[in-house]
């Protein structure tokens, strides 16, 4: 169960690749969220852009970082940092970093992408399971929203309810489509005022946590940053909510009703 949590808490969280008119974003983008089930706050997480290097060649590195704190923290300690150092050109990763700690277990794990030695296909090396050769363009959990910010949340007018897309990424060492259902235009009430946004579902299974496939929902801003501003899951335990708290290092100002 903890597995599906993090993973539809680091799909809100993530935003990234290049399109004809540049990204929505820059190195410098910092957001920080508060983690809270109905008025118990049980944990913080952030999300930061930053210029790196990566074996001599300049990327963008995008850093997620999701805890525990107070009670759920004395109870369930988690510490979960994921990174991707994605390619500013092609908006493709090239290394993926998972370190997680929730508990006693622990793991950890870097994937190497190499998109350029074969035409038709990548080629993915995992320090737990080895080499696999999978479809070309594929995405690691951070770098794919990224992709989806930059290049499907700028064009979300022309889409109708109901609408899908998907992107494949590689997640846990395996394929994960992610497949998202436009549900139209929404107002968020922030700590920083009201925000106008766009929300998705992403289709989750049915099963042990959720109900329906409808059951996470999260929202972006309407203006040009299409920034991560909610998540909301429905458990059959009841609902988390992320909420984001702060924000920095913007490409444009962020549209927000302070009345």
């Amino acid at each position: 169960m903890k597995l599906h949590i993090h993973l539809y808490i680091l799909l809100f969280f993530t935003v990234f690749s290049a399109s004809g008119q540049g990204p929505v974003y820059l190195p410098g983008e910092k957001i920080e969220y508060t983690i809270h089930y109905g008025f118990i706050q049980g944990g913080v997480a952030s999300l930061e852009l930053k210029k790196d290097f990566h074996n001599g060649q300049e990327v963008w590195r995008s850093v997620f970082v999701g805890r525990t704190v107070g009670l759920a923290d004395a109870i369930f300690r988690v510490l979960d940092i994921y990174e991707s150092f994605i390619d500013p050109v092609t908006g493709l990763p090239v290394l993926s970093i998972r370190n997680i700690s929730e508990g006693r277990y622990k793991r950890y794990n870097e994937v190497i992408f190499d998109h350029k030695t074969r035409q038709d296909s990548a080629i993915l090396t995992s320090d737990l399971t080895g080499v696999h050769i999978t479809q070309p363009g594929i995405h690691d959990i951070l770098s794919c929203f990224y992709y989806f910010r930059n290049h499907y949340l700028p064009w979300h007018d022309t889409l109708k309810i109901g609408d899908a897309i998907t992107i494949t990424t590689w997640f846990t060492d395996q394929l994960y489509p992610i497949i998202l259902r436009y549900e139209g235009i929404e107002e968020v009430k922030t700590k920083a005022g009201r925000i106008k946004c766009v929300k998705f579902n992403p289709v989750t299974e049915v099963g042990r946590l959720f109900k329906t496939e409808n059951d996470v929902s999260f929202w972006f801003s309407a203006d040009k940053n299409f920034l991560p501003v909610k998540i909301r899951f429905n458990i059959f335990v009841g609902a988390f909510v992320v909420d984001m708290i702060s924000y920095e290092g913007l490409k444009y100002p962020l549209d927000i009703k302070t009345k």
